[in-house]
Formats: C-alpha cells, sequence, structure tokens
C-alpha cells in the first residue's frame, strides 16, 4: 500500500504534527525516515500483534506495519492475561512491544480468511470482542476496504484520545484524524483529572468517550467546577446510554453538542444522527449501510463489514444482514436502543429488560451505576437483583433504595433484592 505517501500528500508534506502524547510531537515525516523499529524481516501478510496505546511509538510502527502489508492485531496491555489465547486463536508470527520485536512463528497458520486476505495481497486487521458474553471473537477486516469509507471529507476537530488502541472506536479516531489532517491529543491517564486536565491544555473540541466515564466524569464534579471551555462535542458509544446521565450532562454543558455513536467490531463504526442532543432516538446509516427491524431486533447490513470470525461461524445470512441482537424501539425512522436481546428478564411471564430498572435506580441522587440481572428462580422462572453503587460518602441504604423504586417503578420491575456495592467496570471503561 502507499498508505503513508497518500496521507502526507493530504498533510502538505507530513511536518505537521497529527499526534500529541506530552511533550512528543509525531509527524509523518518520521514514518517515512524509518525511526523505530527494524521491520525489514516482516513479510507482507504475515499476522503481527502490535501491543501498545496511541503513544508516538505504537502510531508509528502501526503505520509503518499497514504499508508492509501485513495482518495487524492491535493489543493492550490491560488485556495481557489473554494475549497467548489470542496469538494462537490470530496465528500471530511476530509480536511487538516497546519497540521490542519477538517473532512466535516460523510457520503462518493456515486458515481459509487469512489465506484469502493473503491471496489478493491486502493489508488486514484482526480485532477481538470484549468476550463479555463467551469467549472473545477473532474478527477479520480487510484493511483496504476498512480504511475506504475515511477518505470521504469530514470536519475535523482537535480530539482527545479516549477510547483505546485495541477497540475499534479508537482505531476510528486516529483514522478519521489522519485522513482530515486533524489533532489526537492523548491524555496522561484515562481518568477524570487527567481528562479535564488535558482538555484545558490543548483546547480539546472533541471528547469520544463512554457513558460510563462520562457518569465517573459528573461524579468528580469536575465539569462544574472547571468547565472545558473550548470542548464543542461529546460522542458517546460502546454501551447504552442513560436517560438521567445524559439529561444531567446537557444541563451542565450548554453549550457543547452531545451525539450517540454505533458500531461494532464486526461492522465498523456507522454514520448516526441524533435526534437532538438531549435524545436517545437515532438514524443509523452511511454509505453502503442498510437497516431493517425484525421482531423489535436491528438488523444491519454494510460493506465495510468484516470478512468473518476465525473462531466462529459467520453471523451473516445469505443476502449479508447482521442481527446486531440491539431490541430497538421504533419512531418513524427513528431508533431507540433499549437493551441486548440477550439480556430480556422473565419473572412469572412478566418480560422486561434490566435498562428499565437501572433507570429508576439511576433517579437517586446517590446512585452512581446501577445493574439489574435476572436470576434462576424455580417459581417464577427468573427473580430480579439490582445492584447499586453509591457515590462516596452516600448514606443511602438498600431499604432507602427499596422505597425510591417503589416511588419510582410499577410493581413487577421492582427488584427482589438489592444489593450495595461496586458493579465492575472494564479497561474500556464500558460496564463489565
Amino acid at each position: 500500500m502507499e498508505l503513508v505517501a497518500e496521507l502526507i500528500d493530504l498533510h502538505a508534506g507530513g511536518h505537521t504534527p497529527f499526534l500529541i502524547n506530552g511533550e512528543r510531537h509525531l509527524c509523518l515525516a518520521e514514518v517515512v525516515s524509518g525511526a523505530g523499529p527494524d521491520l525489514t524481516d516482516i513479510a507482507p501478510g504475515e499476522v503481527v500483534a502490535l501491543i501498545g496505546d496511541f503513544d508516538p511509538v505504537s502510531i508509528l510502527i502501526l503505520l509503518r506495519l499497514i504499508e508492509r502489508g501485513v495482518i495487524l492485531v492491535p493489543l493492550t496491555a490491560e488485556t495481557r492475561p489473554w494475549h497467548s489465547d489470542f496469538f494462537e486463536t490470530a496465528g500471530v508470527d511476530v509480536a511487538i512491544e516497546n519497540g521490542a520485536v519477538r517473532r512466535l512463528r516460523t510457520t503462518p497458520l493456515r486458515h481459509p480468511l487469512l489465506d484469502a486476505i493473503r491471496e489478493r495481497g491486502m493489508p488486514g486487521l484482526i480485532l477481538f470482542t470484549s468476550g463479555t458474553t463467551g469467549r472473545p471473537k477473532a474478527i477479520l477486516h480487510d484493511f483496504s476496504r476498512f480504511l475506504a469509507r475515511y477518505r470521504t471529507p469530514r470536519p475535523a476537530l482537535r480530539t482527545l484520545s479516549f477510547l483505546l488502541f485495541d477497540h475499534i472506536g479508537g482505531i476510528n479516531t486516529l483514522l478519521h484524524t489522519l485522513f482530515n489532517r486533524g489533532l489526537v491529543v492523548v491524555p496522561d491517564a484515562r481518568t477524570p483529572s487527567a481528562v479535564v486536565n488535558a482538555l484545558h491544555a490543548n483546547a480539546i473540541e472533541l471528547l469520544p468517550t463512554t457513558p460510563t466515564f462520562l457518569r465517573l466524569m459528573l461524579m468528580s464534579g469536575l465539569l462544574e467546577t472547571r468547565p472545558p471551555t473550548s470542548l464543542r462535542l461529546i460522542t458517546y458509544g460502546t454501551e447504552r446510554m442513560d436517560a438521567v446521565t445524559l439529561e444531567r450532562l446537557c444541563a451542565l454543558l450548554p453549550a457543547v453538542d452531545l451525539r450517540q455513536t454505533y458500531g461494532m467490531s464486526e461492522l465498523g463504526i456507522l454514520r448516526v444522527v441524533s435526534r437532538s442532543r438531549n435524545s436517545l432516538w437515532m438514524r443509523v446509516g452511511g454509505e453502503g449501510v442498510a437497516t431493517r427491524v425484525v421482531n423489535g431486533i436491528l438488523h444491519i447490513r454494510a460493506e465495510s463489514r468484516m470478512l468473518g470470525y476465525l473462531n466462529a461461524e459467520s453471523p451473516f445470512d445469505d443476502e449479508g444482514w447482521y442481527d446486531t441482537h440491539d431490541r430497538v424501539e421504533q419512531d418513524g425512522p427513528w431508533l431507540r436502543i433499549v437493551g441486548r436481546d440477550s439480556e430480556v428478564i422473565s419473572v412469572g411471564g412478566v418480560k422486561f429488560l434490566p435498562g428499565e430498572v437501572e433507570r429508576g435506580a439511576l433517579l437517586h441522587p446517590e446512585v452512581l451505576h446501577a445493574h439489574a440481572r435476572g436470576v434462576e428462580n424455580p417459581i417464577t422462572g427468573q427473580h430480579l437483583e439490582l445492584l447499586c453503587e453509591l457515590r462516596p460518602e452516600a448514606r443511602a441504604t438498600r431499604e432507602d433504595l427499596r422505597r425510591h423504586l417503589i416511588e419510582h417503578l410499577p410493581e413487577a420491575l421492582r427488584p427482589h433484592r438489592i444489593r450495595i456495592g461496586p458493579v465492575a467496570i472494564g479497561h474500556r471503561f464500558k460496564r463489565a
């Protein structure tokens, strides 16, 4: 591929930084200079795991690997316990971390999908699902087809890099910035204080993040005491947003637009239009994308879709439709995600989604996170349990929460058991 040459043309010679990490600024001219580790022993079509983050060294190596036509597996240190399984599943030939190149295989893994992309002489991209509902799936994309959508010019803002290096949203942020001559700034850490510091220090205009992290930002109080005056847009995705958090953000940041994003590793990040900044209703579409709703479940057909899983059967039907398993409500062309099909809870024949219960719990001013789940019950089929994580110094008791839920939920949706404790959050800042 001639990706770097194409980007340098877009960036008028490549001497202007596209990425800032602390005191380190990265320009495309550095990629061409050959800086970084020696990659000459890595052949086109080899599977290369790059363990890193949105730091200059990792990005420099990433772009040079794409140029070499490899099949790239971006990983982070946070997923290290699963790396050996990832290496075996993806057939990783070479692993690179902190600039050190380590060869793992001398004979490539034979797999129909890997063989097909090698025969076409195209680079590949392998992403792993989060594994919250089973063993992580290895998703293979044709990287040249994956890149095609970024060649349509879009506005570029000064963007904070929040979503991770191994996440399709993080890759999307980087590529959108590169192809539109933007600037990505990496915070010192993914904490509310570090993010607010970076917003102020770098006049950040766009913050792409998750609803869970936005709740942490609200809890910190920093958005009230140090409101980011340069911020123009917050995009949120990777998990379902709750109306309570969205309403609080809209009230606290009246000059900031808030937009929902929608996408998945199997399909890529799709174009979304929100009905308004304080609305969870959206339209999903874009070039080469079609949607339909079947029995309340969203199905999508997209040209940017993956080639397939390396360790599972294809999820696409004969016409290319993908069942997202997202249960939605419809209002004309507008859609609102209400939960995952697999999350439906049935208590004594009454079916509902955990989000309906969690939404009621989050109305309590001392509740930070809430997690409702169905537990097997020999009499009613399931009974409902609710875990609430309270804000620091909160004094609410289980009885306080129970009285609150009686006021805000119909009887059928009231939990049989309420617990107070931490709600697990994964390394991608969404509920685990």
